[in-house]
């Protein structure tokens, strides 16, 4: 029996952290109370807590997997509504950076906790011990720190900071609570100032813009190489600054530097006079970043009334138009795949330019600085790395990138150009030891421990599927081009799709049947599913609009009933099939998904039937499937109305609508009230295995053949006086109208005179019939190719 359980929590701060981590307890189903402080000159004494729950729900990306998780969470204030911390099993504090104030809630909360309950502080820079100084030795038992990211839904990180007087348990409660059910990559952190993320990102981040601003560099050139190009995200530094708050950002690193008086490169840094200066004068103009649409970038409308985006002149503190910087180094490095190679180019490029300068500059301090801070904060490299990729959303850790140019030759390099590694990395290189992870292929599996001196074995968890364990093993039992099929064992076969977005092509159709095949005799049970981002972008539009243009109908109806055989089967497959979907999943990947024995999707699954928008209509099943899920189960009901359940899925489809996460698509029809969603990415696999497993012990049996309602001609006349009042309304084109009288034309059963139940092989074949003639269409092609060269879609 476990010792703790969460069935029940309150967080305390309405603040756009304290929301945002009441709303993602939400999505994992945890009923929670979320609580503020009652206002001074209101007579609403829930004022507070209902504006910053308002904020959370209108903040973009949402903070909610579905709107209707909302019920899970109540509000309340911290006089009224206190009895809700006495019956709550984890109580998690996200109120203002003040020792005192935190403090005196805690003596609060102390007085009223359950005996197991778990208290938590998320705060980003006090000492987490120091919150808890004169608390009962119970409290102090079951308190730590647990520090999210924002947004919580999003960002995977979660430090965990115990304290010396933290249980054992509570603290693998907790951390097997976060990784399980939160979704979050865990760091078990040393109660160190500022933990270890948001220390390297100050550590690192006051350097870069000192360097930055002592070198001339503009907003646009740091901006255009500190993204994509060095392996972090699109938001680079100055767009991250502006996301994060100008205030925010200036806040935590004022904050850190009386703290950590030690550390003499971050002092050095963030003491740095130039940027203290700028960020001064932001924060004296109030241009607090994306929050007042100001900062090192501002919103403007130009003259044809177009959003543009204007950036800082950070000399003359004016905004003007963005430029596109050109670099001789970027343009050879660009196309270079893999993180490693690709910098090496900016690295050892033999007359470094200004854009190679700064990328060696960031890269080679980020190193030193990273070193420097072991074994202060941490006792290895790993927990460093995690927290850079999971918190930051970096490719790769500072440790991970120095691997991959080699340690060694990396060190002479920093040493020349002024940033010398700690000690400790010189004498693990003279110990022989030339790595920082131990790799097994192209896998880790031990982590050099400072203290001790060697590797240290990196565990993972009994049974964990992970496929790049497996390429190029004998478990890698087919493979071709487009997709690979494995055995990841107990009678467990996976489909592993790896085309350029998983665009579904012959090569995939081809394992796949085969692995259909194998169900007979090898396997008891698959899983279609990938480590990728993206479970599949949909059909390759490439070969079909090449095909078109060339008037090869008949390898172009082969291609379309392969995707319609296939799904098909799979639904009717005597052996459960489980579909694992995870990020883009549209199109024919949505299609492939909803013939499934049963899904388990990734929650951050983005999935819908977009096949509007490259001109055509689903044509693998899913209009069948959405005149079976949405239209079916009204219609069984005597004397049910057709109309509002065929609208819902002929929007569905015209609309192009997509999920925004798993639960969303559950509201859709994509998902059904069986189907499973997995919180953690990471065990996706994992969990598919173990569903086709309990199928397979369960006894499973595929469904009967159902018939399809269709409604008939009076049916098809409706939704096509529905389309043309959103063409005379503007809302859509003539084309996109000619397009949805085609999907009307399927939705109520071709040319039927009167509603009638239909075969699900009579739909797939008016689906194909509607796809191919648009394809013929010149209005269809171009937006096939709109697609394929812009990644827009064209409305014409």
């Amino acid at each position: 029996m476990k010792k703790y359980n969460i069935h029940k929590a309150v967080v305390i701060g309405s603040g756009t952290m304290g929301a945002a981590i009441a709303a993602h307890l939400a999505n994992i189903g945890v009923p929670v109370t979320l609580l503020d402080i009652v206002p001074k000159d209101s007579p609403d004494r829930n004022k507070i807590v209902k504006e910053g729950w308002d904020r959370c729900l209108k903040a973009r990306p949402a903070n909610l997997m579905a709107k209707e998780l909302e019920t899970l969470v109540t509000l309340g204030n911290l006089e009224d509504d206190f009895d809700a911390v006495a019956e709550a099993d984890w109580v998690c504090e996200a109120i203002i950076e003040n020792l005192k104030i935190k403090q005196d809630l805690m003596a609060r909360i102390d007085e009223v906790r359950k005996p197991k309950a778990i208290v938590t502080t998320n705060t980003s820079g006090i000492p987490v011990h120091s919150i808890a100084e004169g608390r009962s030795k119970e409290f102090k038992k079951h308190f730590l720190g647990t520090h999210f990211f924002n947004p919580p839904r999003y960002l995977k990180l979660l430090e965990i900071i115990p304290t010396p007087d933290t249980s054992k348990d509570v603290v693998e409660f907790i951390s097997h609570f976060g990784e399980y059910r939160l979704g979050k990559g865990i760091v078990l952190c040393k109660d160190t100032p500022n933990f270890i993320g948001n220390r390297v990102a100050f550590g690192t981040g006051a350097f870069a813009l000192d360097y930055i601003m002592e070198n001339g560099y503009t907003v646009d050139e740091v901006d255009a190489l500190t993204g994509p190009l060095m392996g972090r995200p699109k938001t680079a530094t100055f767009r991250l600054i502006d996301l994060v708050g100008v205030d925010v950002w200036h806040h935590v690193g004022a904050n850190l530097a009386p703290l950590i008086p030690h550390d003499k490169l971050g002092q050095k840094y963030l003491a740095a006079e130039k940027p203290k200066k700028l960020m001064d004068s932001l924060l004296e103009r109030k241009w607090l970043g994306n929050k007042t649409k100001v900062g090192f970038y501002k919103e403007v409308r130009n003259a044809e009334g177009k959003k543009e985006f204007w950036s800082l002149d950070l000399n003359t503190l004016e905004h003007t138009p963005s430029a596109k910087p050109r670099f001789d180094s970027v343009k050879a490095a660009k196309d270079v795949e893999g993180l490693g190679d690709r910098l090496k180019v900016m690295l050892e490029a033999p007359s470094a330019d200004k854009a190679a300068k700064l990328i060696q500059a960031l890269t080679y301090q980020s190193f030193q600085y990273a070193s420097s801070i072991i074994p202060e904060v941490a006792d290895t490299p790993k927990p460093i790395d995690d927290a850079v990729r999971w918190g930051f959303m970096h490719d790769a850790g500072p440790f991970e990138i120095w691997d991959m140019l080699g340690v060694k030759e990396t060190v002479k390099r920093m040493k020349a150009e002024g940033y010398p590694a700690a000690k400790w990395v010189d004498e693990m290189l003279k110990a022989g030891v030339e790595t920082f992870y131990q790799y097994k292929g192209d896998n880790k599996v031990g982590v050099y421990d400072v203290a001790k001196k060697k590797y240290a074995k990196l565990k993972q968890p009994a049974g964990f599927v992970l496929l790049k364990e497996l390429r190029g093993t004998k478990k890698e039992v087919s493979k071709n081009a487009g997709a690979s099929l494995y055995d990841i064992g107990d009678g467990v076969g996976l489909v592993e799709f790896h085309t350029k977005m998983n665009a579904l092509d012959d090569d995939i159709f081809t394992i796949a049947t085969e692995a259909l095949d194998r169900l007979d005799t090898d396997f008891d049970g698959l899983v279609i599913g990938n480590e990728g981002e993206h479970f599949s972008a949909g059909a390759n539009l490439f070969m079909v609009v090449v095909g078109a243009q060339q008037g090869m109908w008949d390898t172009l109806d082969a291609a379309v009933r392969k995707l319609q055989d296939m799904n098909m089967r799979m639904r009717y497959s005597p052996k459960p099939v489980v579909i694992a979907p995870v990020g883009y999943t549209f199109g024919g990947g949505c299609e492939i998904t909803m013939h499934a024995s049963r899904v388990v999707a990734a929650a951050e699954t983005y999935i819908g039937l977009v096949e509007l928008g490259a001109g055509v209509i689903p044509a693998g099943g899913g209009t069948k499937e959405y005149m079976r899920r949405i239209i079916n189960p009204a219609m069984k009901v005597d004397s049910a109305e057709a109309f509002p359940f065929i609208q819902k899925a002929f929007l569905q489809i015209g609309q192009a609508k997509v999920a925004t996460s798993a639960e969303e698509a559950r509201g859709m029809a994509i998902l059904g009230p069986q189907d499973r969603v997995v919180v953690n990415r990471d065990h996706l696999l994992t969990e598919a295995k173990k569903e086709v497993l309990n199928l397979v012990t369960s006894g499973y049996r595929p469904p009967a053949p159902e018939l399809i309602y269709a409604a008939g001609r009076d049916m098809f006349g409706a939704m096509k006086i529905g389309a043309w009042a959103f063409k005379e309304g503007r809302y859509i084109t003539e084309y996109d109208a000619h397009i949805a009288s085609k999907l009307a034309r399927v939705i109520a059963g071709g040319d039927l005179t009167k509603p009638t139940w239909v075969s699900e092989q009579y739909i797939l074949d008016l689906e194909r019939e509607a796809f191919l003639s648009l394809c013929g269409e010149e209005k269809t092609q171009a937006r096939m190719w709109s697609l394929l060269q812009t990644g827009k879609p064209l409305r014409n």
